[in-house]
C-alpha cells in the first residue's frame, strides 16, 4: 500500500522486514526502522545488516514517534498493534502526521475508532485490504491527506456499518470480510442463545448489545446481496 518513491517510516518494526521489503523492492528509496524494545532493535539491526541495507534502513530505538523528525519520512506505517495503542502514538506528534502524505495501518483491535479517527487527523481511507490465516483476520488500510486526494467526499464514513466493517471493503463485496461476518453473525447467535438459558438482570442486557450487533452484521451482509 505504500506509494513508490515514498520514504517510509515503520512504527514497531520487530525484525524490519517490511522495510527491507520495501527498500529491496524499489517501493522506497529510505527507510526508518523504529521499536520500542531492545530486542526488536538488535534484531531489526541484524537483519539490515543481512541484506546489506544499512545506507538506506536506519534503525532506531524509539517509543511511538518520539525520535522521528517532520522531515524524515513521507509515509508512516503502524501494524501489529490495538487501535487504541495506534491513535495514542499519532496523537502524541500531530505534528509528525501533518507532515506526511500516507499512512499505512493494520490494526489488531478496535478498528473501527482507528476509522473514525482519520477525519479528525485530515486524513481520508483510499484502500482497505482484508486478509485471513490460521483462522484469525486482519485488517489494512492506507489513509492519505485529504489535501492529496481529489474527491475526499468519495471515502466518507456515511453509515454505521461503514464505520465498522470498512466501506470501501463492503462496496468492493471482499471475500474475506464476507466469511468474516458470517462467522461474527454465527458466534452471536451461540452468544445469544447461551444467554437466554441464564435470564439475569446483565444477561439481559448483554443479550441486548448481542441482538444490535446482528442487527449490524445483517446491515453490512447486505452489500453482498447487491449485483
Amino acid at each position: 500500500m505504500v506509494t513508490p518513491g515514498l520514504r517510509a517510516a515503520d512504527v514497531g518494526c520487530d525484525h524490519a522486514y517490511v522495510p527491507i521489503y520495501l527498500v529491496q523492492n524499489n517501493i522506497s528509496p529510505a527507510c526508518i526502522a523504529m521499536d520500542i524494545n531492545q530486542g526488536p532493535v538488535n534484531k531489526a539491526r541484524k537483519n539490515v545488516i543481512k541484506y546489506g541495507l544499512q545506507d538506506k534502513i536506519e534503525v532506531r530505538k524509539s517509543d511511538g514517534l518520539k525520535e522521528l523528525s517532520p522531515d524524515e519520512a513521507d509515509a508512516l506505517i503502524i501494524a501489529g498493534m490495538g487501535g487504541e495503542l495506534m491513535l495514542s502514538i499519532l496523537s502524541e506528534r500531530q505534528d509528525i502526521v501533518a507532515a506526511v502524505s500516507e499512512l499505512i495501518l493494520q490494526p489488531q483491535a478496535a478498528i473501527y475508532l482507528v476509522r473514525e479517527a482519520m477525519e479528525g487527523y485530515g486524513f481520508v481511507i483510499t484502500r482497505e485490504n482484508m486478509l485471513t490465516e490460521d483462522g484469525k483476520f486482519y485488517v489494512c488500510m492506507k489513509a492519505e491527506a485529504k489535501a492529496s486526494v481529489k474527491d475526499s467526499h468519495a471515502y466518507e464514513l456515511t453509515a454505521r456499518e461503514h464505520k465498522y466493517f470498512g466501506r470501501l471493503l463492503l462496496e468492493q463485496r471482499h471475500p474475506v470480510l464476507h466469511s468474516f461476518l458470517n462467522k461474527e453473525r454465527k458466534q452471536c447467535e451461540e452468544i445469544y442463545e447461551e444467554l437466554i438459558r441464564f435470564p439475569t438482570e446483565q444477561s439481559l442486557m448483554r443479550q441486548g448489545e448481542i441482538i444490535e450487533e446482528i442487527k449490524l452484521i445483517d446491515l453490512a451482509l447486505k452489500y453482498f446481496e447487491q449485483h
